[in-house]
């Protein structure tokens, strides 16, 4: 089981802050994949043309990263500032 956060314009597009998935094991890409196959809003918003961030419990992760069991998973959309 992991808790996977969703942030921002992300949160907003697809009405869902936070959720638990059983977790068999597997990388960021395998989450994605697995979120991706959604479809509609959760294909477009995590298109691998988008840009956002993974974290992996609180550590940002670049490429594709192990998530662990028990992980809690943030994907952060690029955040504007003034």
């Amino acid at each position: 089981m992991i808790l996977v956060r969703y942030f921002g314009v992300l949160k907003d597009k697809l009405g869902l802050e936070q959720e638990r998935l059983d977790w068999p094991g597997g990388t960021t890409r395998d989450l994605l994949t697995l979120l991706r196959a959604r479809g509609g809003d959760w294909e477009q918003g995590l298109a691998p043309g988008q840009v956002f961030r993974l974290v992996v419990n609180q550590a940002i992760v670049r490429g594709d990263a192990e998530i662990p069991a028990d992980a809690e998973v943030g994907i952060l959309p690029p955040v504007t500032g003034g």
